[in-house]
């Protein structure tokens, strides 16, 4: 394994696939500790924590509904139990419902896209915070948020409330960075645009990312790998005075 040097235990939320499992794979290239949470695809997150450990690296899967307390409680008991207090946390699971005008949406659709986006969000920062705050007698860390173009565009006539998610992640972001910022934790954010991910299938076009290139000024989509390295250089030492910053990796747009 490529890297420089051992260093402590990261959580990356949503890690069995996409911008996560790109995000776990260089951060164990880079000398972290990766624990791979996934919420029911055990077999892919499996995949990657294999693929570390082939290549040397140390990793652990952990089944973690992010929206519910109890599962992110357990997520970072067994961080912490089986590789070491967390150093950092990407929080990268999010969900997307299907595209639809917003008189058409439910309550309910709201209550699961925030459960997720924002909730999730809310309680794994909270866990990272209470482990790393040098407040709590931590030695500091680092945050990064996974946001979204969403959050600037508003996703009309497709997720609304999606973008409404990120919107808030957005402002999770800044507000928590300046209240950690004398407490030794970063936080961060990166605002992917159109990536290549099995995201936009859940949302009912698989192919929505081709459908768009024209409009990106690269003339192409992103991939996992290069939203991974914006994330990782804001973990990076080299970031050590950078926070509240949000990374557009969107080609332009």
């Amino acid at each position: 394994m490529s890297g420089s040097g051992v260093k402590g235990p990261i959580v990356i939320t949503g890690a069995g696939r996409g911008i996560g499992a790109a995000t776990a794979r260089l951060a164990a290239q880079q000398g972290y500790a990766v624990c791979v949470n996934y919420r029911e695809n055990r077999a892919a997150a499996e995949a990657v924590v294999r693929e570390i450990e082939a290549a040397g690296g140390r990793a652990l899967a952990v089944a973690a509904d992010v929206a519910r307390e109890a599962d992110v409680l357990r997520l970072f008991e067994s961080c912490a139990a089986a590789l070491g207090q967390p150093v950092a946390l990407v929080n990268n699971a999010g969900v997307l419902e299907t595209q639809s005008r917003l008189e058409a949406m439910t309550l309910e659709r709201w209550q699961r896209v925030f459960a997720t986006n924002v909730f999730g969000a809310f309680l794994c920062a909270r866990e990272a915070v209470r482990r790393m705050s040098t407040r709590n007698g931590g030695s500091g860390g680092s945050i990064v948020n996974v946001s979204s173009g969403a959050a600037r565009s508003g996703s009309p006539g497709e997720y609304i409330d999606y973008a409404a998610s990120k919107g808030a992640l957005d402002t999770l972001t800044l507000g928590l960075a300046r209240e950690l910022a004398a407490e030794g934790i970063r936080v961060n954010a990166v605002r992917p645009g159109f990536i290549y991910t099995e995201l936009h299938a859940s949302g009912g076009e698989p192919n929505r990312v081709q459908r768009l290139e024209s409009k990106i000024p690269m003339q192409r989509g992103g991939t996992p790998a290069e939203v991974a390295h914006a994330i990782l250089s804001l973990i990076a030492p080299e970031a050590a005075y950078t926070t509240g910053a949000i990374l557009d990796v969107s080609g332009g747009v």
